[in-house]
């Protein structure tokens, strides 16, 4: 796993490592860094308190709110193989 410092990796840098993988729209400063599986590409990590967080300042949702759509509508995306991952903390 990469992980991402933030002083010194940017988000073309993070692209650039996770060539193919799937980037959620607006969660930038959600991610954590990229994983590989065997037989994969590469995948972002995205922190799931921090995407909760984001939902809750920038949509103004509730923390129920927010949960409940990142569990519908962010955790079941299927877009590829090389979809995001979330990182429980």
């Amino acid at each position: 796993m990469v992980i991402v410092n933030s002083m010194e990796t940017n988000i073309n840098d993070i692209i650039e490592m996770a060539d193919g993988a799937v980037l959620l729209e607006g969660l930038d400063s959600a991610i954590v860094g990229v994983v590989e599986t065997f037989g994969n590409g590469p995948c972002i990590l995205y922190s799931k308190d921090k995407v909760i967080d984001i939902l809750i300042t920038r949509d103004s949702m509730t923390y129920e709110e927010a949960e409940e759509y990142y569990e519908y509508n962010i955790l079941n995306l299927w877009v590829s193989d090389q979809n995001p991952v979330f990182l429980l903390t």
